[in-house]
Order: C-alpha cells, then structure tokens, then sequence
C-alpha cells in the first residue's frame, strides 16, 4: 500500500476499529472520485467514519441531517433580498463543503434526495437560474437506514445506481469493540495525513491511468452477464461498469500498481454492484450470493 494512504488508513483504524476492509473501500471511493452510501443501523460509527475521513484528508466538511421537512433550499442554500443595496444575494447552503455528510438520507422526502442527487452528478447547483459550482474536491457520504424503520423513504434503482458504492460497516468484532470501550481520546481530532493538492493529484493519476484491453473486457463480460434476460433483478447500467473501471483503478493505485489486474476488479466488486444488482434496500445475504454469482460466471482467464 503507498505509505501516504497506508498512514490514511491506519489513523482511520484509530477510530472505526476492526473494519480494515470497509476502510480501504471508502478510500478507494475517494480517489475514484464518487461518492459513498453506508446502510446500517444507528450507532454504527457512520458519522464517525465521514469526520474521520475529511480529517485526514484535511478537507472542509458539514453534516445535514435529513428530514421528513428537509427542504431543498435548506440544504443547497437560496437567494436573499437585501433592502441596504436592493439586489438578491445568493447564502450558500451546507452542501458548499468538500465533504458532505448527507445523514440519514432516506428519512427525507424524495424531493430533497433528488437535489443531493443532482448535485452529486453535476457538481454544481442552479438557484434562480443562476448556476454556483460546489467545491472540489466534492465527496457526498450517504447514511441510510433500515427500509423496516419508521418514517423512511426507500431510494429508487436509479438513485442508488448514482453512488459509486455502498458499503457496511456492520457489527464490531468482542475484541474491537472492548478496544473501543476503552479509547480514550475519541474526541481528539485527527492528524490531517494527505492534504487537499495531494488528494487531488492521486484522483487525476488515477483517472488518468491506462488498463489493458483484457481487464476492460473482463469488466464488459461481467456486466453483460448481469443483463441476460430474468438472469438478475436489475442489470448493470454503463455507469456500474465506468464505476468497476475506475473502482479498479484506485484499488491499483492505493497498492502502489500502475497497472489494473481482474483481481482489483474483483476487490470493488461487490461494493459496487451489490446495491444496483438487486432493488432491496438493504445489503443481505442475497446481494452477496448475487455478486458472487456474477463473478463466478466469468472466467477472467478468457477475457
């Protein structure tokens, strides 16, 4: 692992412990430039996760909790008259951060999703017809809870299609979770690791890295395979492959490789895919065995 993202991620184990792999996901996320939905039940350490993550990266961050009256001007921002010069001026909202922690999504109704969404994809917001561009680096970090619990709104298949990936952080191990009841220094802010010119270099090496013709054919068998008929609940659309293109590439690039193997393909595999294989709102034993099955489908040898 590059040592300026191997002292990343072991600050970030300072504070979500016991979750090696669901860590090293949400950094490759990053550095692919997407963005991050975490499903799991209160109390998990999601918000931890998204504090900890602008930390080290010393990026500016804001949390909007949403709500069942969460407006979209109150997340974007809206024009105010000012009767001392008799113009509009434009208050930014708490989504003008580089990190953004959008809590508790699916509690809000689908007309705010839907403006989160829309500036996740356009990275820009539009007031009035006046167009204000967000902050880059922009990395939106969705919680949701249980589709069970009263007063959500479950995510439609083309919303979900829109994060780069989802992840779990689930239960700690009894060991993990005795180490962390007895931390004490929680509160303690993190050390900034790699700062916000060098976040932005490692994104555009990783954009600009060059795969071999065998890995973009693999990832094209895996995604065909997913779109026979009845084969899968939902087949994976063009940006689920562009995502396990440039999910493998930040895999590569976080182990030190300048070069993409099927196996980094395989690493974001299921983070990616899970959420826009199948329509449930939860990740679940069947969203596993579908990926799986996917996978086994395919034989990288062949590509």
């Amino acid at each position: 692992m590059r040592l300026e993202l191997q002292k990343v991620h072991h600050a970030l184990s300072e504070r979500i412990l016991g979750k090696s792999e669901q860590l090293h996901l949400a950094i490759a996320c990053l550095l692919a430039n997407g963005h991050l939905l975490i499903e799991d039940l209160p109390g998990m350490g999601k918000t931890t996760l998204s504090h900890a993550l602008s930390q080290v990266f010393g990026l500016q961050y804001s949390r909007i909790q949403f709500t069942s009256d969460l407006l979209p001007s109150d997340m974007l921002g809206v024009n105010i008259f000012s009767g001392h010069d008799n113009q509009f001026s434009f208050r930014h909202g708490p989504i003008f951060s580089q990190v953004v922690l959008a809590d508790e999504l699916n509690r809000a109704s689908p007309k705010t999703q839907s403006a989160l969404l829309e500036a996740m994809e356009e990275r820009q917001v539009s007031i009035d017809g006046v167009t204000h561009p967000l902050p880059a680096p922009f990395f939106v970090i969705a919680t949701q809870n249980p589709g069970y619990q009263a007063g959500t709104y479950p995510l439609p298949e083309s919303q979900l299609d829109r994060f780069f990936m989802r992840i779990s952080l689930g239960y700690p191990a009894w060991d993990a979770e005795e180490a962390m009841l007895r931390q004490s220094n929680v509160s303690t802010p993190l050390a900034t690791c790699v700062d916000e010119a060098a976040l932005q270099e490692m994104q555009r090496r990783v954009a600009q890295m060059q795969v071999s013709g065998s890995v973009i054919r693999y990832i094209l068998k895996l995604v065909n395979a997913s779109r026979e008929p009845g084969a899968y609940p939902n087949p994976l659309s063009p940006r689920a492959s562009r995502a396990l293109l440039q999910g493998a590439k930040a895999w590569a690039f976080m182990f030190d490789r300048d070069y993409v193997t099927p196996d980094d393909v395989q690493a974001v595999f299921e983070a990616i895919t899970a959420h826009r294989l199948n329509s449930t709102s939860q990740p679940s034993v069947d969203n596993v065995s579908l990926c799986k099955r996917l996978l086994e489908s395919v034989d990288p040898l062949a590509a």
